[in-house]
């Protein structure tokens, strides 16, 4: 099982079972930060597969550098060869359903901020 995030900072994070892998921005927000930290030294979870964090980059003296379960991207997962194909088709199909009345993909929650 792959948790994509961990919304809120409470001891949920500890139900993962140790085989479970953390995928997601949790690291980017100070205060789960060290909860990630905490988890992957104590093996609550297996392993965190991290593409931003808080501090970009990330400082050389983090202790996530040296955790063997912590795997660092240089904050690119959003980028592939097919990027701007799935763009140009996002906007073509946003089109059609405006067009049509449908609800649109991808609608900016201003009130949750993203």
């Amino acid at each position: 099982m792959i948790r994509r995030s961990l919304r809120r900072a409470t001891p949920t994070h500890l139900a993962l079972k140790p085989l479970e892998l953390e995928f997601g921005v949790v690291a980017a927000i100070p205060n789960r930060y060290q909860i990630l930290i905490t988890t992957l030294n104590e093996g609550w979870i297996a392993g965190a597969g991290l593409d931003t964090v808080a501090t970009e980059p990330l400082p050389p003296e983090s202790p996530l550098w040296s955790l063997p379960n912590a795997f660092i991207t240089p904050h690119c997962s959003a980028l592939s060869p097919r990027l701007r194909e799935r763009i140009a088709q996002l906007f073509i199909d946003n089109l059609k359903r405006y067009q049509t009345g449908q609800p649109l993909w991808n609608v900016v929650d201003k009130q949750a901020g993203y």
